[in-house]
């Protein structure tokens, strides 16, 4: 049996000893012996992981800026909490952030707020009316000094 066909049984019995052995390979410059096939998989997941990660911490700091802002019956209760959490979820979506996945978000953004919005509308049993559309930029969202009030 060859190296490939081994990789690609490791593939679907272990993928970390898969990743392990891939990177030997890599490292090594053994580029004929890669499992090419379940490689680029690996990192069409690796891509969308991230991608999904930063979807939803944005979507996060959406949902808690809606309510900060429009769900006045509870904002002296819920503010401090929201605020606080509004920094964390920026403080690491900066961590995570690269000129590619701030594109992506800036495409996504408006599918991101409709996912926000299907939340805080659920959360508030439909009595608050937010907007339709998503009353923030990217930067206002990204920005730990900014918020709506």
């Amino acid at each position: 049996m060859s190296v490939k066909t081994d990789l690609e049984n490791l593939y679907i019995t272990d993928e970390d000893q898969w990743l392990e052995e891939t990177i030997k390979l890599l490292k090594s410059r053994r580029f004929s012996e890669l499992d090419l096939k379940n490689l680029i998989e690996a990192l069409e997941d690796l891509g969308n992981e991230k991608k999904r990660a930063v979807e939803s911490l944005l979507e996060h700091i959406i949902r808690h800026l809606l309510l900060c802002q429009y769900w006045t019956e509870q904002y002296e209760r819920n503010a401090g909490h929201w605020e606080s959490e509004i920094v964390g979820f920026r403080t690491q979506l900066k961590r995570r952030l690269t000129t590619n996945l701030r594109n992506h978000l800036e495409r996504e953004l408006p599918i991101i707020y409709q996912d926000a919005l299907l939340f805080v509308q659920r959360k508030t049993r439909l009595k608050v009316n937010f907007p339709q559309q998503c009353p923030y930029r990217l930067e206002q969202l990204l920005d730990n000094s900014w918020f709506p009030r």
